[in-house]
């Protein structure tokens, strides 16, 4: 049976982050499904550790507590984006894709990002941010390009619930459907990148992932080479 999320549902007009507000509760045993959101965080993070922010009730700032963690899961940083893909295309007329291995792209511009702290076999906590409703001179402005939002109609509490659907389902998805999904929306298949944190700095060719959930590139010489999502440093070329 695939996980219900958000009931119970913390809800807070300001805190400091809503992963670390999760994790809390998830080391004080709280159940799957668990959600936190905020209108307003201070302290939002990003992969190592840059920080997100956005101006109050203009984004869906959410964490949900996962538990627990098994070999059914060893996707879940691929099924995660996927869900926010269809929560999102639910909102709005837009088609989403993923930029390997954390961000949702509306027409190369990131609307969401995500951040999951994981704690295996016990739980993981799955932070995401969504921009909603920014209007566009409200990004700081080192982030105006490539940022953007849902926009339309949408509303942080219309995401919040297409986002507690969509996640219930693709936490739970088999590997085969989240890898074919996955590479449907790949933004980065074909295009030159370049990377570091796995000791010397790389160049090379996007060519999709592998069966793990690795990032598989084609190098200068034309030897393979997977990146992990924990190693590197992505840019594109």
């Amino acid at each position: 049976m695939s996980p219900a999320f958000g009931d119970p549902h913390h809800h807070f007009r300001v805190c400091d982050s809503t992963n670390e507000r999760a994790r809390e509760l998830a080391q004080a045993g709280a159940a799957s499904g668990t959600v936190v959101t905020a209108d307003e965080q201070t302290e939002g993070r990003g992969r190592r550790g840059r920080t997100w922010s956005a101006p109050a009730g203009t984004a869906l700032l959410y964490s949900a507590i996962l538990r627990p963690l098994d070999a059914a899961h060893l996707l879940l940083p691929l099924s995660v984006p996927l869900a926010v893909c269809e929560a999102v295309e639910s909102l709005a007329s837009v088609e989403c894709r993923v930029k390997w291995p954390n961000d949702v792209w509306i027409d190369e511009r990131k609307v969401a990002g995500i951040l999951i702290e994981a704690r295996p076999p016990g739980w993981a906590v799955i932070g995401i941010g969504v921009n909603v409703a920014i209007p566009p001179d409200a990004f700081p402005d080192d982030l105006r390009w490539p940022a953007t939002s849902v926009g339309g109609e949408a509303t942080p509490h219309g995401a919040l619930d297409a986002l507690n659907s969509a996640l219930a389902e693709w936490v739970e998805a088999d590997d085969d459907r989240v890898v074919t999904e996955f590479r449907r929306r790949d933004a980065l298949a074909g295009r030159d990148v370049s990377w570091e944190g796995t000791g010397e700095p790389g160049i090379g060719a996007a060519e999709g992932i592998d069966e793990q959930g690795n990032l598989v590139v084609r190098l200068p010489d034309g030897a393979e080479h997977a990146l992990g999502a924990g190693e590197v440093t992505l840019r594109l070329g």
